[in-house]
């Protein structure tokens, strides 16, 4: 008799309560990961994150092989392949954690109604939320659409968490019949940019631990300030661990809380508020499920974008050749890395949707594509947050200057530096606006405005005036 876990987005073996569950069955465990890309369209995983994928599944065999058991791969339909294995182990249950997605939840609910009408106990569990999205809501039972209140209701609650530690040893399953090499699934790159991802990423439940420990050993302290800093390593950079489930929520609440005390203090307050900015995009997600394609605020589907005269200008973005150095880092960073500070994050976004009125979607497209924390929940929050039609969010009249960001928060140009080597010997008075330089000052560094660095593909003040009117012509 056996316990089948199905793994999806949850791949560890810590704080896992799919996997207690089914070891609470005293029957032996059967770790299933089945690979179904189509069943999570129009969202299934891009590139870096099948790249992430790949390795965070290598990383969970070799952790469950050194406890005696190993990781099941399958590909095909969900539905189809968990009744082959029902059948060819005998299993009389089915445990999986939940996702929050909209197509995923909707396949969830058929799976389960089915396996349960096939006679076997099929339950789901959670495990990558510190609240379920229908556990927080205001007082007459609507969900909230402000953060700061959802926040200050998340608190109320706020209780230590007591996470499971990694089973020592796991029950042995026979050989797997019809299961796949992992290699099959082909989540690698066949012409290999992987490079930078490789140089900058270790995929896996022991790299989430040993970088969450670290962070509150030797940086937590500094968060705050040093968070808005895209030069220096100030942010946590948990979350492509968070989104492939290689660390729970709990498990980094508890180390905090071990840590530190009150989780709502400093200099833990302003890392663990931003554990809520996750919880609350799941929270919108769950509640408003036409989000990733829809704006939240529905006067902004009439709104006047220009895409179809933009295509060049948006191929300037994705390649980093704006002109403009700020933005230009960014999206080479998220190019060769797979990731993007999270300031410059909403300095590209806004020149994106305000400067060059490109639709957010187009945005969120190629941030799924490319960043290997790709979550539906968080793109969509954050992107909808800087175009301004989302919940809680910027105000439409924001438009994000990336000259004045760069000068406030890369004062001396290394972010700009390292990511925009053509102009790394301008002077700091120079870096995030190279056009305005003298020309001598361009000669003695190196730099051809139009040649080695592109003139700007926009240009700012007016952008932002005709953005300005934009906004005006649908505000409520």
């Amino acid at each position: 008799m056996t316990a089948i876990l199905w793994l999806r987005r949850d791949l560890r073996l810590d704080d896992n309560p799919a996997l207690m569950a089914a070891l609470d069955s005293d029957q032996g465990v059967l770790p299933l990961y089945i690979h179904a890309p189509n069943e999570e369209a129009p969202w299934a995983p891009g590139g870096a994150s099948q790249w992430w994928l790949h390795g965070s599944l290598r990383s969970l065999d070799e952790a469950l092989r050194q406890r005696g058991s190993r990781l099941r791969i399958e590909r095909g339909d969900s539905l189809a392949v968990l009744r082959r294995v029902i059948a060819e182990s005998s299993a009389t249950e089915v445990h999986w954690n939940r996702l929050y997605d909209p197509e995923a939840r909707a396949r969830d609910a058929r799976i389960k109604q089915a396996l349960r009408a096939d006679g076997l106990r099929c339950e789901s569990h959670k495990a990558s939320l510190l609240f379920e999205p229908w556990e927080i809501t205001k007082s007459d039972g609507q969900p909230y659409r402000v953060f700061s209140a959802f926040w200050r209701a998340c608190v109320k609650s706020l209780a230590h968490p007591r996470p499971v530690a990694a089973p020592a040893r796991l029950p042995a399953t026979a050989p797997p019949s019809g299961a796949i090499a992992l290699d099959d699934l082909q989540l690698l790159p066949r012409i290999r940019w992987d490079q930078g991802l490789q140089s900058s990423w270790q995929p896996g439940e022991p790299a989430a631990l040993a970088l969450a420990e670290r962070f509150l050993h030797a940086q937590v302290e500094d968060y705050k300030a040093a968070r808005d800093l895209p030069g220096v390593v100030g942010t946590s950079r948990l979350s492509p661990y968070l989104h492939f489930g290689e660390i729970s929520p709990r498990r980094i609440l508890a180390l905090v809380m071990d840590a530190f005390g009150d989780p709502t203090s400093e200099p833990v307050e302003s890392f663990v508020r931003e554990i809520g900015w996750r919880e609350f995009a799941y929270h919108l997600l769950y509640h408003f499920p036409q989000t990733p394609t829809e704006p939240l605020e529905a006067r902004f589907a009439d709104f006047p974008w220009s895409s179809a005269e933009n295509q060049g200008a948006l191929d300037a973005w994705q390649r980093g050749q704006t002109g403009i150095p700020l933005v230009d880092a960014g999206m080479r960073e998220l190019w060769h890395s797979g990731w993007m500070h999270n300031r410059v994050r909403m300095v590209v976004a806004s020149l994106l949707t305000k400067n060059l009125l490109i639709p957010w979607q187009a945005g969120a497209r190629w941030f799924w594509d490319t960043l290997v924390d790709a979550d539906l929940a968080s793109n969509t929050q954050g992107w909808q947050w800087t175009a301004g039609c989302g919940a809680d969010a910027a105000p439409y009249f924001r438009v994000f200057n990336p000259i004045r960001q760069g000068e406030r928060f890369d004062p001396q140009g290394s972010y700009v530096r390292r990511w925009c080597p053509e102009l790394a010997r301008l002077p700091d008075s120079h870096i995030h606006q190279p056009w305005a330089a003298p020309q001598p000052t361009l000669r003695a560094a190196g730099v051809s405005i139009g040649g080695n660095y592109p003139a700007p593909i926009v240009d700012l003040a007016a952008s932002r005036l005709r953005a300005l009117a934009a906004y005006e012509r649908i505000k409520g």
